[in-house]
């Protein structure tokens, strides 16, 4: 750890400069383009925008902020790896920073919560599912919050490539939490989504600083080639190049096992990552390419998320991405250090069957839509939902359910009131009569009909707070203080579950079933276009005879000159159609093991989707709570486009 020889701004009466702050506690004398006008306009008290290329020094616009507030900086990221690596390195500059998020114990989380509230910490990393948790939010309303740095800011955005209905909302929350600045950042913002993003966070223009999308050390090519031709073609490209850490992006797992054992045939030192990994074989992967001993990583795209390597010289995508703004991303991460790197694309129209299945297989059924609108509408003004429950029972996937939540939210047709945990399991740190001694004979007699409404394992009570709450005559919040204060006085470990969220149906919302569902059909059907008109996009660029960082940042709304180095530049490559096998189609063969499996008649497999689904290989929470994914006959048709399997069974 590094010598403190200037004192923190925070202990001086005089504000210290930013440039001594920049020097002292991150070693660097300058900044980089943009980040001191940022810095400038958070200072100021202003809310700010900040689009910056992968690897050009977003965190450090709300790092060194979060050192001259006096305050705590809350940064919003959907990215574990990325808080994870980010906190350690503030950490090890001797900077109070933390992290709250699935992986950690509940001592270190009763730590978090103590430097909080005594204002020692000086920044706190959270993903936007952390606002659902009860406790974290009320230890927020009691913590002065100077700054929050929304990171991946794209993704508020209905527009954008990653929308997350928990990003909308972030806006409500700072007002309501009474912050008195955001800042939002991305790498990846269309004019049309930057527009949103200022919007949601009351961003002026002015305040929109953006350094551009180029990045003369890459260069860009693009190979047609054929599906029977893309191993040979890779491998002879790994070994023509000069030796350097490289990624190779895949869509598919199997691909990533399948592509790093071929590599790893022909002497290439290659392993593969993916989401479908045990956790520590993944973290393997990733800590020995970090320290240069693995060349290559084969790849999805859960590869790369926040980890900073600055030295990747090759970014290969073996597939095609699903979007311009996942190829700048994923291909932004070579060469963040500055010096020269390659980024090279394989381009195969065969990968679109698969790509748009993944879009189509996520759209949900109206009759899906349907029974969650009546679910909604039919339970009274005042009401609770459980989403993964909703998820399950209408076989959508939770994000879908969050995001039709959310748009009936947007349509004021109801009210959010905040989220909070149905039940507890609870382990009594000492014996029940022990626990109940120091209390008064009334409280005494709560707490014993309270652990009386559970139901008792080996080491926990299961606690549901609504039939607690029924049996003890108290109310729901009279039950969840109770527990927390016994958790405070040490008495027991509490863990939530059972997250539910409540609402209240407006007053003059609509209420019309028909209208409503017709109306989120419809936004569902314009976002699968949308993302099938973005996927689309990236076969333009392979086809068209452009400079290929020309195309890609004129995309992102900026103008640029042909950047002279690209294979489109040096005339390698012409454009044109790419290389394509016919699409397979549903043969007579496949017709009757669809027929077969409809008169089966399971039960997750009873919609017309949910069947197509399975055939396509896309799972759903139905079929993987069923198991389905193990069966043989799952993916017996991924070759073939989603709606076609679906017309057939539609007639089914």
């Amino acid at each position: 750890m590094r010598e403190h020889v200037l004192p923190h701004p925070l202990h001086q009466m005089t504000p210290t400069p930013k440039s001594e702050v920049l020097e002292h506690w991150f070693g660097h004398r300058e900044f980089r383009p943009g980040q001191e006008a940022v810095i400038d306009v958070l200072l100021e008290n202003r809310n700010a925008l900040a689009i910056f290329p992968t690897g050009g020094g977003k965190s450090l616009c709300y790092q060194l902020p979060a050192l001259m507030f006096e305050g705590l900086t809350l940064v919003v990221s959907p990215l574990i790896a990325l808080m994870k690596d980010q906190v350690e390195a503030l950490q090890s500059r001797g900077i109070r920073a933390a992290r709250l998020d699935s992986t950690l114990e509940a001592a270190e989380i009763n730590q978090i919560y103590a430097d909080m509230e005594d204002g020692s910490l000086r920044l706190i990393y959270v993903a936007p599912e952390r606002f659902a948790n009860e406790g974290f939010l009320r230890r927020l309303h009691q913590t002065p919050i100077e700054l929050m740095a929304v990171d991946e800011a794209h993704c508020i955005s209905e527009w954008g490539h990653n929308f997350r209905p928990d990003y909308l909302k972030l806006a409500s929350l700072a007002e309501e939490l009474k912050i008195p600045r955001i800042l939002a950042l991305t790498a990846t913002a269309t004019p049309r989504v930057a527009s949103q993003i200022r919007e949601r966070f009351s961003i002026t223009e002015a305040d929109h600083i953006q350094t551009g999308f180029s990045r003369p050390n890459l260069t860009f090519e693009v190979h047609p080639c054929s599906e029977s031709e893309r191993d040979q073609r890779l491998i002879d490209r790994i070994k023509e190049h000069p030796p350097g850490p490289s990624v190779v992006y895949v869509t598919l797992q199997q691909t990533a096992e399948r592509v790093a054992g071929t590599l790893k045939q022909t002497g290439i030192d290659a392993r593969a990552y993916h989401a479908g990994m045990r956790d520590d074989h993944r973290a393997e992967v990733q800590e020995r390419f970090m320290e240069n001993e693995i060349d290559v990583v084969v790849a999805t795209i859960a590869f790369g998320m926040g980890v900073d390597k600055p030295d990747i010289r090759h970014v290969y995508h073996y597939n095609l991405p699903k979007s311009l703004e996942n190829y700048v991303q994923e291909s932004g991460r070579a060469g963040r250090d500055g010096d020269t790197a390659t980024c090279e694309m394989f381009a195969c129209s065969d990968d679109l069957t698969v790509l748009e299945n993944f879009i189509y297989g996520d759209t949900p059924s109206s009759s899906a839509i349907k029974s969650l609108v009546e679910h909604v509408l039919l339970q009274g003004n005042d009401f609770s939902v459980s989403r993964y429950d909703l998820s399950l029972s209408r076989d959508v996937r939770p994000s879908v359910v969050s995001t039709a939540l959310t748009y009936l939210e947007l349509d004021g047709v109801i009210i959010p009131k905040g989220p909070f945990y149905g039940s507890y399991r609870v382990q009594l740190l000492r014996k029940l009569d022990q626990v109940l001694a120091g209390h008064p004979s009334e409280q005494q007699n709560f707490l014993r009909r309270l652990f009386e409404s559970g139901e008792k394992g080996r080491l926990w009570y299961t606690i549901d707070v609504a039939k607690a709450a029924f049996i003890t005559g108290e109310n729901d919040d009279r039950i969840r203080q109770v527990i927390r204060y016994l958790a405070e006085m040490g008495d027991a470990i509490t863990k939530p579950y059972g997250l539910r969220h409540s609402y209240r149906l407006a007053s003059d919302g609509e209420r019309d079933v028909t209208i409503l569902t017709d109306t989120l059909v419809q936004r569902f059907k314009s976002r699968e276009a949308s993302e099938v008109k973005r996927l689309h996009t990236v076969v333009n660029l392979c086809e068209t005879a452009a400079c290929l960082p020309q195309q890609l940042v004129r995309y992102f709304g900026e103008e640029s000159e042909t950047c002279g180095h690209c294979n489109v530049c040096t005339g390698q490559h012409g454009g044109g159609e790419l290389p394509a096998s016919r699409r397979a189609s549903i043969t007579m063969e496949g017709a009757e093991a669809i027929r077969l499996i409809h008169q089966a008649g399971h039960i997750a497999l009873r919609q017309p989707r949910q069947l197509a689904r399975f055939l396509c290989g896309l799972s759903s929470p139905a079929t993987t709570r069923a198991k389905l994914h193990r069966n043989e006959q799952f993916g017996i048709l991924a070759e073939v486009p989603f709606l076609e399997v679906l017309g057939h069974t539609e007639e089914l």
